[in-house]
């Protein structure tokens, strides 16, 4: 069983400047990413650096699912003005 500070600690070694929370009950995980490497980037495509930076736990079935909400620094703060 893979533990949620193991993906964070992944995350920010994969994504530059990553913020990086986690949450879950060590198979399925809930990650919040914000990263000014997401801007300019589609959804897919942050999803997809997400999943690069997982890939070998993802592979070898560590970690079986993460549902994931990826924002740059700019997103994260007018989400949080918004309440």
């Amino acid at each position: 069983m893979i533990q949620p500070e193991v993906i964070e600690n992944l995350l920010r070694g994969g994504i530059a400047d990553a913020e990086v929370r986690v949450g879950g009950d060590g198979e399925h995980f809930q990650a919040l990413v914000i990263s000014p490497a997401f801007e300019g980037v589609s959804r897919i495509e942050r999803h997809r650096m997400v999943y690069q930076a997982l890939r070998a736990e993802l592979e070898s079935e560590a970690l079986h699912a993460i549902s994931m909400r990826t924002l740059t620094p700019q997103e994260h703060e007018q989400e949080q003005k918004a309440g």
